[in-house]
């Protein structure tokens, strides 16, 4: 009835309504696709209606209202397509589809929809709740898949094989005759397609602006005016960057953008000032105390309260209702609202450290290869993912602070912010927190591990690394469908299982994966140790 990320049931029908539009136009583009033919305006649409329908994302819905008489006129575009093609290469129309999304038309306004989003809803004509619980895994990474692709997109990424199966895959779950075995090899074959994913966007940030370096970011503000960005759209701050040159306002990041503070082709610009708040990005307490203006971008966090909305824009994917949304790459009422608000304190913070990317890992590699073969390095543990509001999830920071003084630390996402304000020190000189960046970061984490399991000689799981990953969102949810598709097995999820894991399912995982919750931090690390 109210989602954790504060959807309410409306928002939450709507976007409910949002798939099942995204399911019809899939199976015409699936049938045009297996005809030879694609239109890039629906494939890129796909990922838009994909990432409007991810937590933290859209709130407002007469914005999501619009989108989605977008999303019909997709659906219709992608039948000409298939019938067109389907006439010129079979000579006889196209097989009239009757039922399903496919024959989906939208009522007329925001109640309406709303009214059939309900009536949806997120069920199938499959009953059998294995099935549906397998479908929805399959639909929750196709969600954060999108939105990585989507960010790749804007650097000139893209890859038919990634468009090909998000038509595939959903047209897939409008089929009857689907059985529970196709839903499973879909949901890793996303898994395999989100690694491809992950790849071009990072492909993407390290072309524009190079490969992440370790840097020290503070965490305190500059004496100025004041911009800061949340969300995960490094383009997007880049221009931003651009824009506000010399104009007296410093740039901060915020949440997810953190690791924005490792590309040299961020840094570069002399205004960049740092990192705003040590509080993790989904709560965002200390965003009211920030007398400047404030963007998020992509999606970010929770919907704002109204301590500082009137400071605030949105950018990109992001809409809440009455607040300024910016279109395209025109920065400037950003700007001036920033040079008309007072300004920031001279008040420096903490310094910690950032971009440790797979290739500043290799740079080291023989360090730490050695440390781990002298004993000086222990083990390694993977904590990170997504974050949120639930109860439980100090159990991280709890994690992280008992790891013992030999085991290194690798992490990621938003997660992170509960502890990398923490002093961890060092093992030989190798620091033993390392941010390796955002979600889709977690791309750079893969490599690190089969770089080691290369240098080892063994497999991934024969490695001294334990994952334990913070659950909260899509983008998490399809970056262990990955990990799952490159046979990584002993993770620990939490704070709980998605509810949407039928108990058989989860039966599946753990006794194919060993999969589980997470328990304690003491009990958890003995089982990692061999205590």
């Amino acid at each position: 009835m109210m989602g954790n990320c504060g959807k309410d049931p409306q928002v939450s029908a709507l976007l409910d309504l949002m798939v099942h539009g995204l399911k019809g136009a899939a199976v015409y583009a699936h049938l045009a696709r297996e005809l030879g033919e694609k239109d890039q305006e629906v494939d890129r649409f796909m990922l838009d209606g994909l990432f409007t329908r991810v937590t933290n994302v859209n709130f407002d819905p007469d914005d999501i209202a619009r989108r989605l008489q977008k999303c019909f006129q997709m659906k219709e575009r992608a039948k000409s397509l298939y019938q067109d093609a389907h006439q010129r290469q079979k000579g006889s129309p196209a097989p009239e589809i009757t039922e399903g999304p496919a024959t989906w038309t939208p009522a007329g306004d925001t109640k309406a929809l709303i009214d059939q989003g309900r009536q949806y809803g997120i069920f199938t004509w499959h009953q059998d709740p294995n099935v549906l619980s397998t479908i929805e895994i399959l639909i929750y990474g196709l969600l954060g898949m999108g939105a990585f692709a989507w960010h790749a997109t804007e650097m000139g990424k893209e890859d038919e094989e990634i468009y090909a199966f998000i038509h595939r895959s959903l047209a897939a779950t409008t089929d009857p005759q689907a059985t529970l075995q196709d839903f499973v090899a879909l949901s890793l074959e996303c898994g395999k397609m989100n690694l491809r994913t992950m790849e071009l966007l990072y492909q993407g940030h390290e072309e524009r602006l190079q490969a992440p370096e370790p840097m020290s970011v503070n965490l305190g503000t500059r004496g100025g005016k004041g911009i800061v960005v949340s969300g995960h759209d490094l383009p997007m701050l880049e221009e931003l960057l651009k824009q506000s040159e010399g104009k007296g306002i410093f740039v901060y990041t915020h949440g997810e953008m953190l690791p924005a503070n490792g590309y040299p082709g961020l840094r570069k610009y002399s205004h960049f000032a740092g990192h705003f708040g040590t509080a993790w990005q989904n709560q965002a307490r200390e965003l009211p105390g920030f007398n400047g203006a404030i963007i998020f971008n992509t999606n970010c966090i929770q919907k704002p309260d109204a301590s500082y909305t009137d400071r605030l824009f949105t950018w990109g994917e992001v809409a809440w209702p009455g607040i300024p949304h910016l279109e395209g790459w025109d920065f400037t009422p950003v700007i001036d609202k920033a040079l008309s608000l007072p300004d920031l304190p001279e008040n420096p913070g903490q310094e910690i450290l950032v971009g440790f990317g797979h290739e500043a890992v290799f740079k080291v590699a023989g360090a730490v290869v050695d440390a781990v073969k002298n004993g000086a390095i222990r083990r390694f543990f993977l904590i990170g993912g997504c974050d949120g509001a639930k109860s439980g999830r100090n159990y991280f920071t709890e994690l992280a602070e008992k790891v013992p003084k030999d085991c290194v630390i690798l992490t990621l996402a938003c997660g992170k912010n509960r502890f990398n304000r923490l002093e961890f020190g060092d093992i030989g000189g190798i620091p033993r927190l390392l941010d390796v960046g955002q979600c889709n970061d977690a791309y750079s984490a893969i490599r690190i591990a089969l770089a080691l399991a290369d240098a080892f000689q063994c497999q991934v799981n024969d490695l001294p690394l334990s994952m334990i990953l913070s659950w909260y969102e899509q983008k998490a949810h399809v970056i262990l469908l990955t990990l799952l598709h490159l046979g990584i097995k002993g993770i620990r999820l939490g704070p709980s299982l998605p509810a949407y894991v039928s108990p058989e399912v989860l039966d599946f995982l753990v006794q194919n994966y060993d999969l589980g919750p997470i328990t304690t931090a003491e009990q958890d690390l003995q089982h990692a140790l061999g205590a």
